[in-house]
């Protein structure tokens, strides 16, 4: 079940056609995983499985489950993923990450990018994906870090916005501090900066609608929204996203 406190609306066709550099983030996350002994992987926050693609091919024999909490994300990757899904190789769940998961068996590896920072509790994050994953298993994230997307906070806050948003970016160490205490060992996280220069215009503003300033819009009557990621837009310093990537590599401790 999905609090509606923390639900989004996402909109996953244009979320699918612009988050291009979600994926290449995702492609370089793949890197770090370790395909041996993996026959059964979750991904935690699928989105439209543009990254859950490149998973399949990466590890050709294994099985994956599919997580997100919008069923609007998970309809898209199911249209991708539909031979992979036909041949059983992919089930789609919608969960919550911040509730005990709907999975029967361990998993043999986590998988997730662009998603934790979306979730404001993880300590009951990181404890949720131990539960489902098997001793010795491995955990392999990217989502944004502490310092992400400054320049944006900094352009909300030109415009007259005093909400914070939903998001929130973790340290590597205070990261590395819960993954502890929920039973991980073998940690690693650290802080990738990753600007993202876009074009001026339509651009950049679909860009900010689709992707960052979502929850903002959905605060708003839709005849104001516009308006206001032109106003954001505008107050950026250049048009560029300030991306800061937290990357977390980390094995659940053996029984």
């Amino acid at each position: 079940m999905i609090d509606d406190a923390r639900r989004i609306s996402w909109n996953a066709e244009s979320y699918d056609r612009i988050a291009n550099p979600h994926v290449r983030w995702g492609a370089e996350v793949l890197e770090r995983l370790d395909p041996d002994g993996v026959e059964r992987i979750l991904d935690a926050g699928c989105g439209t499985g543009r990254v859950t693609e490149l998973l399949l091919e990466k590890l050709p024999a294994a099985s994956v489950i599919a997580i997100d909490g919008s069923e609007h994300m998970l309809e898209q990757a199911a249209k991708r993923l539909k031979p992979a899904a036909d041949a059983g190789r992919v089930e789609f769940v919608h969960a919550d990450l911040l509730h005990p998961l709907p999975i029967d068996q361990p998993v043999d590896a986590i998988l997730s990018t662009a998603t934790f920072h979306w979730i404001d509790d993880h300590h009951t994050l990181f404890a949720n994906l131990a539960a489902v994953l098997r001793p010795g298993g491995q955990l392999v994230a990217q989502c944004g870090g502490a310092g992400n997307i400054a320049s944006v906070h900094g352009a909300l806050r030109q415009v007259g916005e005093t909400w914070a948003g939903p998001t929130y970016f973790a340290s590597p160490e205070e990261t590395i501090r819960r993954l502890e205490r929920a039973g991980f060992e073998r940690i690693q996280a650290w802080l990738q900066e990753a600007p993202t220069p876009l074009e001026p215009g339509p651009q950049l503003e679909e860009y900010l609608a689709s992707i960052t300033l979502g929850a903002h819009l959905e605060r708003r009557p839709p005849e104001e929204r516009a308006a206001f990621v032109h106003a954001v837009a505008t107050a950026l310093p250049k048009p560029e996203i300030d991306y800061v990537r937290l990357n977390i590599v980390a094995r659940r401790k053996a029984a």
